[in-house]
């Protein structure tokens, strides 16, 4: 009897309906077509999954493949197995320039530049994007045209705008987004502001954090004054992903800006409550050029040391979960983007965006500007270069200190500049502790490292950003059924 080759794929398991399933049903069709291989796939524990391959590594045992939120990257390049070597290797090496892989053909060249520009460091493409997201504006489509209101608004000046004339018209606030790093970093990237050093990380590692930037106190003020002006609806929660949908679908605001992963619940709450949803893009400052966007997801890495036949069957599997068919699949069951230009001419092909034009919005939003942006600045239009985004050591720390120090800002009049300074001074304690720890002997030691000492709800809240909150809002929307 012949024995099969095991690739083991380790992956979070985000309690969609269905998302396991999924896995394990592409895993199979890869074993069908490729009969010398078996595929595990093995769903962990979201919140604890980088430290569960952390320990997995510490006792000898490393998962072919394993699946890191965007988050994590910086840890996923610091980790170390049992012998002291790097955990993971880059896929594009891997792949050595070729064209198709045990009939596999290779998809790494037909990846949307948003989401491979996030896994790229020195022009190599060190892990395989996954599921990719933004950030969108939705909208109460009724209660806009009761108020007359034809457009959506795109910039901040017209996001006040809009507000002031629905205040006249409604009354209370007309906005909510949750309190969370998500939205500070989109804010910041279409403005071309960085968190960290050494150009967020990626012309080296990261060593001095900067929380009261212009351009983070550019957004503070602006998100503060529209709150003290009556817009803003903020629930007082961080980050409150689920209150923010309520009072969206209880029609208490007109606008939440959200994940575009979450365009099929936001329509469901539409659905469930009266009243039909527009989609627009992340309002921008007006006041300055518009430099990009943010992206997030998840990326999948490829284990260091694989003897050949393993390494090439896993290499294999890399393209097959990425054929214009699957990559497009996950963008209809959860919205998540198009990876690939083959997936997103597929959908188009089908008619999808056609039938569902909402689904192209975020598509849009990460490959070309505004309207009206392009063609002021058409040497910008092929790249968006603040879809690189930051990597560094306890960015889910850095996240739960901005967070606080905006929501002492909102809540208790804290003035921008002096608690973003502040905020600064903590995230970068953290930062140091994360890079001394790495240095010394890289992260394959759970129990010591930085992440350890976070509180769980911290940890939970800030490691994974929240930008999977499909899962808060399935449970409101079911709760207004």
């Amino acid at each position: 009897m012949r024995r099969t080759i095991p690739i083991e794929v380790w992956v979070p398991d985000l309690t969609f309906p269905g998302w396991m399933d999924r896995w394990r049903q592409q895993g199979d069709a890869f074993q069908r077509a490729h009969p010398e291989y078996e595929v595990k796939i093995v769903g962990k524990d979201f919140w604890r999954f980088p430290r569960q391959v952390a320990e997995a590594a510490a006792e000898g045992h490393v998962p072919t493949i394993s699946e890191y939120y965007f988050y994590m990257t910086q840890v996923a390049r610091d980790s170390l197995a049992q012998d002291g070597s790097p955990l993971f290797t880059s896929v594009e090496k891997a792949i050595g320039g070729r064209t198709e892989i045990l009939g596999e053909p290779v998809v790494i060249d037909d990846i949307i530049p948003p989401m491979r520009d996030y896994y790229t460091y020195d022009g190599d493409l060190t892990s395989m994007p996954t599921v990719g997201t933004t950030s969108l504006l939705y909208a109460n489509a009724n209660l806009l045209r009761r108020a007359g209101i034809s457009e959506l608004p795109q910039t901040w000046e017209e996001v006040e705008a809009v507000c002031e004339e629905l205040s006249r018209f409604r009354g209370g606030p007309s906005i909510t987004w949750s309190n969370h790093g998500t939205f500070i970093q989109q804010a910041l990237a279409t403005r071309g502001g960085l968190i960290v050093d050494n150009h967020n990380g990626r012309h080296g590692r990261a060593t001095r954090v900067d929380l009261a930037s212009k351009e983070m106190l550019a957004w503070a003020e602006w998100w503060r004054n529209l709150h003290r002006a009556g817009h803003y609806h903020y629930t007082g929660k961080i980050p409150d992903w689920a209150g923010t949908l309520k009072a969206f679908a209880d029609q208490d605001v007109v606008f939440r800006i959200s994940s575009s992963n979450d365009v099929n619940y936001m329509f469901r709450a539409g659905e469930d409550n009266g009243f039909d949803l527009d989609v627009g893009i992340f309002p921008y400052d007006h006041r300055v050029p518009y430099v990009g966007n943010a992206v997030a997801g998840t990326s999948l890495w490829l284990a260091n040391g694989l003897d050949e036949a393993t390494r090439e069957g896993a290499l294999a599997l890399l393209q097959f979960l990425h054929n214009p068919h699957y990559a497009a699949e996950r963008h209809r069951a959860n919205s998540f983007l198009p990876l690939t230009y083959s997936s997103a001419a597929l959908l188009e092909e089908e008619g999808w965006f056609d039938r569902y034009p909402h689904h192209r919005v975020a598509y849009d939003h990460v490959m070309r500007f505004p309207a009206g942006v392009t063609r002021e600045r058409p040497e910008l239009a092929d790249r968006v270069p603040a879809s690189e985004g930051a990597v560094f050591g306890d960015f889910a720390g850095n996240q739960d200190v901005m967070t606080r120090a905006m929501g002492d800002v909102l809540a208790h009049g804290a003035d921008p500049l002096d608690r973003f300074t502040e905020a600064t001074a903590e995230a970068q304690r953290l930062l140091d502790t994360y890079n001394a720890y790495a240095l010394s002997s890289g992260f394959r030691d759970p129990d010591n490292s930085p992440t350890h000492s976070l509180s769980v709800e911290a940890f939970s809240e800030a490691a994974a950003g929240r930008d999977y909150s499909a899962a808060d809002m399935e449970a409101v929307v079911r709760l207004n059924r």
